[in-house]
């Protein structure tokens, strides 16, 4: 079996951190399910501003708050106003990646959804893996992908 990804949010702002908290990340349903990541789920955090990374489980905050706030232990790691990259996981197996479409999100700097990527692996004949990221309409991007200049991309 193989860790993959399965959903990213990539580049959402943190909005809040509570120390005095349980633990968590509670994040806006309606990014979670565009991106399927469940609650209770774990995700690993990554954050763009410090270079942290941690691991929490996810609950889910007011529907369209666009929230993203670190709990507990998980606080110190992250401040308001820091960018963070928040990926789900799934095992497979090999022969399973290239049935995967990981939903990929991107935000501006209020959390809406800038855009929404898929990331595809698929096989030659000669067995040889290949990568693309596509947007919405299913158009290849170049790889690696960069965010346009003041986006968090």
């Amino acid at each position: 079996m193989r860790k993959i990804v399965a959903g990213k949010l990539h580049g959402i702002t943190v909005t809040g951190a509570e120390l005095n908290y349980h633990g968590s990340i509670t994040l806006d349903p309606d990014h979670c399910e565009e991106a399927g990541i469940l609650p209770l789920e774990f995700v690993e955090i990554w954050n763009r501003n410090s270079g942290a990374r941690i691991s929490t489980y996810v609950i889910l905050g007011e529907r369209g708050s666009r929230c993203c706030i670190l709990n507990g232990a998980a606080a110190r790691t992250c401040q308001p106003g820091d960018q963070v990259i928040i990926c789900n996981s799934v095992y497979v197996t090999e022969g399973e990646i290239v049935t995967l479409r990981p939903r990929v999100l991107t935000f501006d700097a209020e959390n809406r959804i800038a855009s929404r990527l898929t990331y595809e692996v698929t096989r030659d004949t000669s067995g040889r893996y290949h990568f693309a990221v596509r947007d919405e309409a299913g158009t290849a991007q170049p790889v690696p992908l960069r965010a346009a200049p003041g986006h968090a991309g």
